[in-house]
């Protein structure tokens, strides 16, 4: 282990620690004087200005009611007068209006060619007009310094006769507070420095045995247990010496011990490639090895010590007693859904001591998902079909049993019996044409017969076809140009495709329903889309609808001749064209089959 430098040691984060809560509680303290300072220095400032415009309002006011009649230079001089009186260090500006907005006292001695002029100050006509007083602290452009302005109206009574504005500089305030700010730096610079120094002494006090402690681990895990810790008091960190010299024996017998139960399990794990755990008596798990561990999707550092019941989700419906006396494998559930299938098979080994006494538990794991997923299908598949080809069978049966017991003598009943089995014997064929088919798109040596087809034409020649047997029951919607897209296609193949999926939107759909046919090309995909205005398909059957066998409405199916498998008939000849092809629906206002294909990109650009 290699050495650990000052900054990274406990005695700098320590000192460090320390001096930065002193310095938080400085700086927490100093923001608090400072701004409650500065608020009060303010509010001084403000109080002793507001003080002296009063009394200058109410001198003035006083000259403005003895010459309110009267618009000589007498009241303007008497106003000049006043405001050099009063005017200070603090107050820069003063400026008085009548209340017709002419100037009549400016405290500027330069500036009085303002006077009898309209004011263009607009705090002061706001001051006239609206009758109250405003104040604010703003920055000086030129400057830079802080201003007080205040615009106050002149009353006479209830009436307005004038207002006065004046600018006062806060500058001196702000000056007091720079050189507090200062001085109040300087002495935290200075208690900083105390601090540290107190810091590391402290510091040094705790670290010394904890350093100590960390030599002794180092010497642990190279193995010697002869050295001991010194303790240097009877604080708790003289207790944690003492305590870690306990463990220092105790370390000591358990490594002996775990190294016996190493070989053991080592031995076990040496000759297994599925995934092994094992639990003690208690069924806490003590051991997993990586495939386990991967199949799990667990931590081994933090699964260790928890139930395997809990771990294998068996809590409830078995006892680690009952994992002792299980012969067989178990099959273990871990899917999330029907699409994400998980499922492992569990075979269970008990461990026994020299007195035959059970001491813990193996647990062998083997993933078997693909292979109950296969078994699955196959078993759903042979039901399929046995069902499919049962009701034909048991129709014609019967049927054939009434023609044998003396019907085909009827002359009405006969036809129509003979009618009947011929139907069910052509679904039964439909039916295993169908399954041919899907076998031998299943096949790895299924051979397509491709070849370079403008679709757009193809596509109308397909829905022509349907167009002139609709008759006047279905209106057919073309929304696509007859620009030409060339795709490479077995014609055969995508002829099945479009009919399976115009039939299912003719069968589906409402006497004088609409069918819309579109064409969309994205990049170098085309999208061909079916819509029909018919029944819909519930939202949770979209995904199923192009799984082998699956109808939504099985009964009205069966009605019409359906075997269940165009639409995944579909699904694998547009998979095999490199397409994709997938539903979308609304219950009760209609369905949209789409599919793509991939476009001759070269043969498109030629055509451009």
């Amino acid at each position: 282990m290699k050495k650990v430098g000052f900054w990274k040691s406990i005695h700098f984060k320590f000192v460090l620690i320390y001096v930065l809560l002193i310095l938080f509680a400085i700086q927490v303290i100093g923001v608090y004087f400072v701004r409650e300072l500065e608020q009060q220095l303010t509010t001084n400032f403000t109080e002793s200005v507001n003080e002296r415009i009063r009394l200058l309002v109410y001198n003035i006011g006083q000259e403005m009611m003895e010459e309110r009649n009267s618009r000589t230079l007498k009241l303007e001089d008497e106003i000049y007068t006043i405001l050099q009186d009063f005017l200070s260090n603090d107050i820069a500006e003063v400026e008085v209006a009548d209340s017709s907005f002419r100037v009549i006292g400016i405290s500027n001695p330069y500036d009085q060619s303002m006077i009898g002029r309209r004011t263009t100050e607009v705090r002061l006509k706001k001051a006239i007009i609206g009758e109250i007083e405003t104040e604010n602290i703003l920055l000086d452009p030129r400057t830079g310094n802080r201003m007080f302005v205040k615009a106050v109206p002149i009353r006479n009574q209830e009436e307005v006769i004038g207002a006065m504005y004046v600018v006062a500089s806060m500058e001196k305030v702000y000056e007091q507070m720079r050189v507090i700010n200062g001085i109040f730096a300087s002495g935290t610079i200075i208690s900083l420095a105390i601090t540290a120094l107190l810091g590391i002494f402290v510091a040094r006090t705790i670290t010394r045995p904890i350093a100590d402690m960390r030599k002794q681990a180092l010497v642990l895990a190279e193995g010697d247990f002869s050295r001991k810790v010194n303790v240097y008091g009877e604080d708790e960190i003289g207790q944690l010496a003492e305590t870690f010299n306990e463990l220092t024996n105790k370390l000591q017998i358990a490594q002996e011990t775990t190294e016996s139960e190493k070989r053991k399990l080592s031995t076990v794990l040496a000759h297994m490639s599925d995934g092994v755990i094992a639990a003690d008596k208690d069924g806490n798990i003590i051991l997993m090895n990586e495939p386990a561990e991967r199949m799990l999707n667990v931590s081994r550092e933090t699964i260790y010590q928890t139930s395997i019941l809990s771990l294998l989700k068996l809590e409830g419906t078995a006892t680690i007693e009952d994992l002792y006396d299980t012969a067989e494998s178990v099959l273990l559930d871990f899917s999330e859904n029907d699409k994400n299938k998980y499922i492992l098979r569990a075979s269970f080994s008990l461990i026994k001591d020299d007195h035959e006494n059970p001491t813990g538990l193996i647990t062998v794991l083997q993933d078997v998902t693909e292979q109950e997923a296969i078994e699955q299908e196959r078993r759903e598949f042979v039901a399929n079909v046995s069902h499919e080809l049962r009701t034909p069978l048991t129709t014609m049966r019967s049927y054939l049993e009434a023609l044998a017991d003396g019907a085909w003598q009827n002359e009405e009943l006969a036809p129509r019996f003979i009618h009947v089995a011929q139907n069910e014997t052509e679904r039964m064929i439909r039916l295993v044409n169908d399954l041919l088919q899907l076998s031998r798109l299943d096949s790895k040596d299924f051979q397509l017969k491709k070849q370079m087809v403008n679709f757009t034409k193809f596509f109308d020649q397909i829905i022509d076809r349907f167009e002139i047997g609709k008759g006047d029951h279905f209106i057919f919607e073309r929304a696509y140009s007859q620009r030409e897209r060339f795709v490479m296609i077995d014609k055969d193949k995508i002829t099945q495709v479009l009919d399976n999926i115009i039939s299912n939107a003719l069968k589906y759909s409402p006497e004088g329903g609409k069918i819309r046919f579109e064409l969309v090309q994205k990049e170098n995909n085309l999208y061909v889309r079916v819509t029909d205005d018919g029944v819909g398909i519930p939202k949770q059957d979209l995904a199923k609808v192009f799984d082998r066998f699956y109808r939504v409405d099985k009964a009205r199916s069966r009605k019409m001749g359906g075997t269940g498998l165009g639409l995944a008939i579909a699904k694998e000849m547009v998979e095999i064209h490199g397409g994709q092809i997938w539903a979308e629906s609304e219950e009760g206002k209609g369905t949209t089959i789409t599919f793509t294909l991939p476009l001759e990109k070269e043969r498109e650009e030629d055509f451009s």
